[in-house]
């Protein structure tokens, strides 16, 4: 879902509200806050993922937490457009975005499930495609404009999402070969161990992508490479490496 909001963010290279219309302006910070491109939201389309999938999930099962769902990801889309950051066009083009994706993806789900030799040609599919992207996003053309000598949007900057989507999309795609050919990792529910290893995976996860690939990976590679590989080395040991440590851990005695 990053990936294609980035490509789309890369290709469209639409400036802010506020920079295409002096008749608006945003609230507080927004300004500094909201860098770069502005089509389509990427708020949108993730809040748009992680609520509307749970209020479709949930519809049928806990109302009330759907519905909950459903005030939050309004209240996300609303927000977009109240605080000037986003026109309507791209709050609706992300919301529609993520809709569309996630309908491609059960489809896709549904089309492969039990069939690993097609899973297999979808995994190397994929190396060709953030192949294809890379070049694209690096090769196209984009605006060079200044106001008062200073950039306004500087594209190399806004590649970095492009490049850590492409190497989340890799991480996911590999670890997703490995764990069904070698790991057949299954959750352990109900285990005593689990919510202690899980908030412990959980709070790794967030250190190596908010501290330690900063100043490691990314510092030593750069920002477009630094963070594809910081992102992919998260995404690639967080669905093998710590499902074997949760499979031992968990694993009763006989």
């Amino acid at each position: 879902m990053d990936l294609l909001n980035g490509v789309i963010k890369l290709s469209v290279c639409a400036y802010r509200p506020w920079i295409r219309s002096n008749l608006i302006e945003p609230a507080g910070d927004s300004k500094v806050a909201a860098t770069g491109y502005s089509f389509p939201s990427g708020h949108s389309v993730v809040g748009t993922a992680v609520y509307g999938s749970v209020m479709t999930w949930q519809w049928n099962k806990k109302r009330w937490l759907a519905v909950l769902c459903a005030v939050a990801l309004a209240l996300t889309l609303f927000s977009r457009n109240f605080l000037g950051v986003h026109t309507p066009q791209d709050v609706i083009v992300g919301f529609s975005e993520a809709v569309f994706i996630i309908f491609l993806a059960g489809k896709i789900q549904k089309a492969v499930e039990g069939k690993d030799k097609l899973c297999d040609i979808l995994t190397l599919a994929s190396f060709f495609l953030v192949a294809a992207i890379i070049a694209y996003i690096k090769l196209k053309p984009y605006p060079m404009d200044y106001v008062n000598g200073k950039l306004l949007v500087d594209p190399q900057r806004m590649m970095n999402d492009a490049f850590t989507a492409c190497g989340l999309f890799l991480g996911f795609t590999l670890g997703n070969y490995f764990d069904r050919h070698y790991i057949h990792y299954k959750i352990p529910f109900g285990h005593r161990y689990l919510p202690v290893l899980t908030v412990i995976g959980s709070t790794a996860l967030f250190s190596w992508r908010s501290l330690f690939a900063r100043h490691t990976i990314v510092a030593a590679f750069g920002g477009h490479w630094g963070n594809m590989l910081a992102s992919f080395i998260m995404v690639f040991l967080g669905m093998t490496l710590y499902p074997v440590i949760i499979m031992r851990m968990t694993k009763e005695e006989k």
